[in-house]
């Protein structure tokens, strides 16, 4: 049995999913900051690309934005297919 590793996750595109959602509220990183509860020294460094954050971390900017985690989280899969969407 061959075993093929899944793609790597693109968090490149998951950090300019972040800005344009900021942008697309009109939000500024202060406020962000306040609606999600995180330190705004966290989004920068995100939205930079200096770190990727935690789990907390981008369940507390799903529930900022009004969306459900898994939809912040797919432009991880950007260029490849999620498992189970093929089978």
């Amino acid at each position: 049995m061959t075993i093929i590793p899944p793609p790597e996750p693109d968090p490149a595109a998951l950090r300019h999913s972040l800005s344009h959602l900021r942008a697309q509220h009109g939000w500024s990183y202060d406020q962000l900051a306040a609606h999600s509860g995180l330190s705004r020294r966290t989004l920068i460094e995100i939205e930079q690309g200096r770190t990727i954050g935690t789990l907390a971390t981008w369940h507390a900017l799903a529930h900022a934005f009004g969306i459900p985690l898994g939809e912040l989280l797919d432009p991880l899969c950007m260029g490849h297919e999620p498992p189970g969407l093929g089978d």
